[in-house]
């Protein structure tokens, strides 16, 4: 069983940065693709980047490209989402997902199946 545990979250001013983590455990090294999610109130949920665990693809949404950046350390079994340039439409709740990615040139943004419990982001103008 996958297990993750986000942290990282907190409030920040517009244009600050803040940097996710999440630690994962009960997974056997292999090709698991890894995503941030986040979901603001009475908004759908967005994926906002992806990370191949085995290639080191990512993926970013539109909506972040160029402030965020994921990045993982296979040694601690941790990624990383680093938030630059913050702005207060990127104010909400933000997950961490893993799922099973056998092809490693593909970053899956679809079909996760665990979660974490979710850390907020507050970016206040």
């Amino acid at each position: 069983q996958v297990q993750l545990v986000e942290s990282g979250g907190g409030s920040v001013q517009a244009g600050g940065s803040l940097r996710l983590s999440c630690a994962a455990s009960g997974y056997t090294s292999g090709r698991y693709c890894m995503g941030w999610f986040r979901q603001a109130p009475g908004k759908e949920r967005e994926g906002v980047a992806g990370i191949h665990t085995y290639s080191g693809s990512t993926y970013y949404a539109d909506s972040v490209k160029g402030r965020f950046t994921i990045s993982q350390d296979n040694a601690k079994n941790t990624v990383y989402l680093q938030m630059n340039s913050l702005k207060p439409e990127d104010t909400a709740m933000y997950y961490c997902a893993a799922r099973w990615c056998p092809r490693a040139d593909i970053v899956t943004m679809t079909s996760y199946n665990y979660w974490g419990q979710g850390t907020q982001v507050t970016v206040s103008s």
